[in-house]
């Protein structure tokens, strides 16, 4: 996983901290769209678009149908996840 591209995704871009947020929800158990909204007091289609953008860029992987899809870190984001924690202390500190 490249930093650079983390740092864009999480730093760089407009709604990089929400993305943030899905990942380390992600990282402690897989949920569907639902119940990520819920969690991180967000709209569900807010959700939706994140964990799309997600997906896109291989962070995210589901399982399921679309609306009880759950939600996982993929193999690259769970290997990758020490440079994410990095990125993300650097960007809320």
């Amino acid at each position: 996983m490249k930093k650079v591209f983390l740092w864009w995704l999480i730093a760089g871009s407009k709604g990089g901290e929400n993305r943030a947020r899905i990942i380390l929800e992600l990282n402690r158990r897989p949920y569907n769209a639902n119940k990520l909204a819920q969690k991180l007091s967000l709209d569900y289609k807010t959700i939706r678009h994140h964990i799309d953008v997600l997906e896109e860029n291989n962070l995210v992987k589901s399982t399921g149908e679309s609306y009880g899809a759950l939600y996982f870190l993929s193999d690259e984001m769970e290997k990758g996840f020490d440079i994410f924690l990095e990125i993300w202390e650097e960007f809320k500190g």
